[in-house]
């Protein structure tokens, strides 16, 4: 419920204090040691309490946003919509660190820290948003996020509770194989989206260095929105939303714009730019006589 209202009213304390109590983070931390211990009967309880926890952070997030509504998208939903290889190695980082403080009885006052950087609640308060809002991209992107910190969350812990001496290599063989396969199934999407990831930030570096200094007369633009799409083709689609004085760009322009992305990114590029108008006025303080 914390997230979920979090993630509405888009404020990153709120979302913090959810992290913070990570009701998930126990159960997961427990499949771990599972795994490590080739323990079935625990890894069986430890994955119906996960799996409860779930269904549950779920399906409330999807009942509070219905009633509540959401007309768009904030920020904090749209930043666990695209998870990269960025977020698995932040999760595999986290894992590792939730188990030896697991391990440890004296730094377990560290589990605060790894709960927000695994972030385990507010990725499933995004599938319910998605799921109430019929948002099929917010609800797999989030679900892929949720997936990979679950699965390296997993795999690292078992991975550290052996090196501890909990378990043997030999019981938690199975177990490891099965994380690493779904890790690398994983990482194929998560991939595509680095990628993806990668070039959008180099378009708009591209952008923004033609807006500043190549072409006098995009000095006044202003980006508002930018979005990179990859063709089949493996040319780039860019949409582009600017903001300009009246009159002020002319199909020169683009077609300057549309060159130096071609040559600067080294793919084809097609061009859709949207120009939104912006007037000025100035006013004056009259002098008093």
């Amino acid at each position: 419920m914390i997230a979920t209202l979090g993630l509405l009213a888009n404020s990153s304390a709120t979302i913090i204090g959810a992290m913070i109590v990570a009701p998930l983070m126990g159960p997961i931390i427990g499949m771990a040691f599972a795994v490590a211990m080739g323990n079935r009967r625990l890894l069986k309880r430890a994955t119906f309490s996960m799996v409860t926890g779930v269904l549950l952070n779920v399906a409330t997030a999807t009942l509070i946003t219905s009633i509540v509504g959401l007309d768009a998208l904030t920020t904090e939903v749209q930043v666990r919509m695209q998870p990269t290889l960025i977020d698995l190695g932040v999760a595999l980082a986290a894992g590792a660190a939730g188990a030896y403080a697991k391990a440890r009885k004296h730094i377990s006052d560290a589990l605060p820290g790894v709960a927000i950087a695994v972030a385990l609640v507010p990725p499933l308060s995004v599938i319910g948003i998605g799921i109430a809002t019929w948002s099929k991209a917010v609800a797999v992107g989030s679900t892929l996020l949720f997936l990979t910190n679950l699965a390296s969350v997993i795999f690292c812990g078992a991975l550290v509770f052996l090196a501890q001496k909990y378990g043997s290599l030999d019981r938690a063989q199975k177990g490891l194989a099965v994380s690493v396969l779904v890790l690398a199934l994983l990482g194929l999407p998560l991939g595509f989206s680095f990628r993806d990831l990668v070039v959008r930030e180099r378009t708009r570096t591209h952008l923004n260095l033609l807006v500043r200094q190549q072409t006098s007369g995009l000095s006044d633009v202003g980006i508002e929105s930018l979005s990179v799409r990859r063709r089949r083709d493996r040319g780039l689609l860019v949409n582009l939303e600017i903001s300009a004085p009246s009159n002020s760009i002319s199909a020169q322009d683009i077609d300057v714009l549309h060159e130096f992305l071609e040559a600067e990114l080294n793919v084809p590029v097609d061009l859709n730019v949207s120009v939104i108008p912006i007037d000025r006025f100035r006013a004056l303080t009259r002098q008093r006589q």
